[in-house]
């Protein structure tokens, strides 16, 4: 497989504070990559640096272009939806579509009208009439209309309730992701898109912490329910985390074989959002 993007000591100051802080890591094509971190972490800018709206020190190439110098070609190839779907509120749905279908090349008209056919969203409604999960839906299907290599989500589904998020995502596997296109997603809603990730980037103080497949992350990281009897075997084997759940020690262990754990309770993978608080709150530690 190809790397769609490649990073090396990606760094960007705004005046005294660093935001990107030699920040390494590649994205390989046809995955699924879910950049997490706190607020403040540095996932705004990195998001910036790759669709070329900021300038960085360090290397970084995007479908072989350098995104800051080569911005008009890169975006031929690459899709963005952020948090709030910027639409004029007097547009008509229509309007939207006939203007997407006069300006990009690779918009396909009969694709984003059969997507707005399965939904509530007319055609001659105003963006101003629509409820946001409509707006976010019309976004999508302009977006999804156009055969880009890259799609760049920031908070998609942020302020939309469960049904429009389940639907959201949904749309983006069974209508848009294949094979040759990759998504990179930003949420601090891990919980809803663990199960469609490939891959995860964690990102902290402008660091990337975590640079893993979801694979990797299955084999190499283990939480155990600790029985208080092994308390102190489990600590001897030096946990990289250790939390309370209803009065019992769960440790997080990293690289040491599920079978050997399983002897000190009950042994599970993490999930995506136990994983994260244990590499930032470690680190921090």
């Amino acid at each position: 497989m190809s790397a769609i993007i490649e990073a090396r000591g990606l760094t960007k100051n705004y005046g005294k504070t660093r935001a990107l802080d030699g920040a390494s890591f590649s994205i390989e094509e046809g995955r699924i990559v879910g950049l997490i971190g706190p607020n403040g972490a540095g996932k705004t800018t990195a998001l910036k640096a790759i669709l070329g709206l900021t300038n960085f020190e360090g290397e970084l190439k995007v479908l072989g272009l350098d995104p800051y110098r080569q911005r008009n070609l890169l975006m031929q190839e690459v899709c963005f939806v952020a948090d709030v779907a910027v639409l004029p509120r007097w547009l008509k749905v229509s309007n939207a579509v006939d203007f997407m279908d006069a300006i990009h090349p690779k918009f396909d008209r009969s694709r984003a009208l059969n997507f707005l056919s399965r939904t509530d969203v007319s055609l001659d409604k105003k963006v101003g009439q629509l409820s946001k999960g409509m707006v976010t839906q019309l976004h999508l299907a302009l977006i999804m209309a156009i055969d880009a290599k890259l799609l760049v989500l920031d908070e998609p589904t942020l302020g939309l309730d469960i049904l429009y998020r389940k639907d959201f995502y949904r749309a983006l596997l069974s209508d848009y992701f294949d094979e040759k296109r990759t998504i990179l997603v930003t949420t601090h809603q891990v919980e809803e898109i663990e199960h469609i990730l490939t891959d995860l980037l964690f990102i902290n103080k402008g660091r990337i912490v975590l640079d893993a497949t979801m694979e990797a992350v299955a084999e190499n990281f283990v939480e155990v329910a600790v029985h208080p009897d092994y308390r102190e075997r489990a600590e001897s084997l030096r946990p990289m985390y250790e939390h309370q759940v209803f009065g019992r020690s769960v440790f997080l262990y990293d690289g040491i074989a599920k079978d050997r754990l399983s002897e000190l309770g009950d042994v599970r993978t993490p999930s995506v959002a136990d994983l994260f608080v244990a590499k930032v709150r470690g680190e921090a530690a």
